[in-house]
């Protein structure tokens, strides 16, 4: 037996691993928690956290260079890119120092290295052994890169590489990518300065949310610059001098070349499980992974090795951090013999363009596909005072209800402080509320929020 013996060993410090060691280190285990990188995973280090670090910035350079329509007038204004980048990485500190200071006062161990499960209770790091009545699997994903022809090629890069650029220019950005990702980071770039194109093989942007906000995020990016091309999966990237030159087939079969100073990549993740489990422990049971390196779990997020846990990116499902945040918690409830507390089934997803995006529960399209009858509430923010008095000219809340009860089952938002609005939609899912009932609250005035209940009134 080895000198290190924990009640549960997590692999992974993201927003699943360390929420998962916080609420285990509150129900008394004994826990450790392995990083190779740094805490706080990708969400606080490669995604969530610096991207809308960097987004804020673009935010008030595109609001101080229209300032003059509100009458404030700045002279000599221009985007300190490398001012930019610093206060990101000031951002990232703040909060890895927060995480660390959890860690170190609920009295886990943090253990630095690549940790591998060797078996149902042993996990090494390091090349030290350390045994655990309990293992969770919190590895994450990284960015994927698409076998198109020269994507290897120098300049070729994925969104951990542009945010260690910390916002520097990019004269000429090509963005193969419409979803998320793509599309928040066109927005900065945009708002930056700089010329970006964004190119979409399938034949909307935000192909997995409401068509309509897909439709309307695509006229925004265009009034501010943005070439977008969609139905245009990518041929080839080649390089020509100090340039790449992207090849794209658009919707008419033409082949359409735009050049770059930069390209970046951003068309999906896979999960970061390579080496997370042992190879001797792979050849016995083979069905700890699918083929697509995601880890297998049973509805308490236990893998078919009796002990051994998983969740978050790297089981595969939705892949944002307050879901792996929520996951981990009630993994650990359920491995304590407790109940899992957290809904699963009502999860909110923000997109942060201009004006924002957030989604919640089922579309008009996917309720009709489940065979549910419903009725639609579309109110446009044209209407709302805060909306004009922000000069965000487009946006609607939209909600979808059942058409017997009236219950909400979908809410989908364009609109300034979407991503603050639809926690309210989300409570509302989750507890069964009827359109009357949001409608008969008292919301304030003027405010965003208060088109929450002008819809739910329609």
């Amino acid at each position: 037996m080895s000198d290190y013996k924990y009640d549960l060993f997590i692999i992974g410090a993201g927003p699943g691993g360390y929420e998962a060691a916080f609420y285990a280190a509150e129900l008394g285990m004994k826990v450790a928690i392995a990083e190779k990188d740094r805490v706080g995973g990708t969400c606080l280090n490669r995604g969530c956290i610096p991207t809308k670090a960097l987004m804020h910035s673009s935010d008030v350079y595109r609001d101080a260079a229209h300032g003059a329509d509100l009458g404030v007038e700045v002279e000599g204004l221009h985007a300190n890119r490398k001012r930019i980048g610093e206060r990101k990485d000031e951002v990232l500190d703040t909060l890895r120092n927060g995480i660390q200071g959890l860690i170190k006062k609920k009295k886990i161990d943090l253990i630095e290295g690549e940790a591998m499960v060797a078996d149902a209770h042993k996990v090494v790091v390091n090349g030290e052994t350390y045994d655990a009545d309990k293992i969770l699997i919190a590895a994450g994903s990284k960015p994927f890169a698409p076998p198109i022809p020269g994507h290897d090629l120098p300049g070729v890069i994925d969104s951990t590489e542009l945010i260690d650029m910390g916002g520097e220019e990019i004269p000429e950005f090509v963005i193969i990518g419409g979803g998320v990702i793509g599309i928040e980071f066109a927005t900065i770039y945009a708002d930056l300065g700089d010329h970006v194109t964004v190119i979409e093989g399938m034949d909307r942007l935000l192909p997995l949310i409401d068509k309509e906000i897909g439709r309307s995020i695509k006229m925004t990016l265009e009034k501010k610059g943005v070439d977008v091309h969609v139905s245009s999966p990518v041929q080839k990237i080649e390089k020509d001098g100090d340039k790449l030159v992207v090849t794209l087939k658009n919707k008419k079969e033409e082949l359409v070349e735009v050049r770059a100073d930069k390209v970046l990549m951003c068309v999906g993740r896979r999960p970061n499980t390579a080496g997370v489990v042992s190879e001797e422990l792979l050849k016995k049971h083979p069905d700890i992974q699918d083929g697509k390196g995601f880890i297998k779990v049973d509805d308490k997020y236990e893998t078919p090795l009796e002990g051994v846990y998983a969740i978050g990116d790297c089981i595969g499902g939705v892949q944002l951090a307050h879901v792996a945040s929520a996951e981990g918690r009630n993994c650990v409830a359920l491995m304590n013999g407790c109940q899992a507390t957290i809904n699963m089934g009502t999860v909110p997803s923000c997109i942060y363009t201009d004006p924002e995006i957030a989604v919640v529960g089922l579309t008009a399209d996917e309720a009709k596909e489940a065979g549910i009858e419903v009725i639609t509430k579309k109110y446009p923010m044209s209407a709302n005072g805060k909306t004009i008095i922000a000069g965000l000219d487009r946006g609607f809340v939209k909600l979808v209800a059942r058409a017997d009860d009236h219950k909400i089952i979908g809410a989908h938002l364009l609109c300034g402080r979407a991503s603050d609005l639809i926690g309210e939609l989300a409570v509302a899912i989750g507890r069964g509320m009827m359109l009357e009932e949001v409608a008969n609250i008292i919301h304030p005035h003027p405010s965003f929020a208060e088109a929450i209940m002008e819809a739910a009134r329609l």
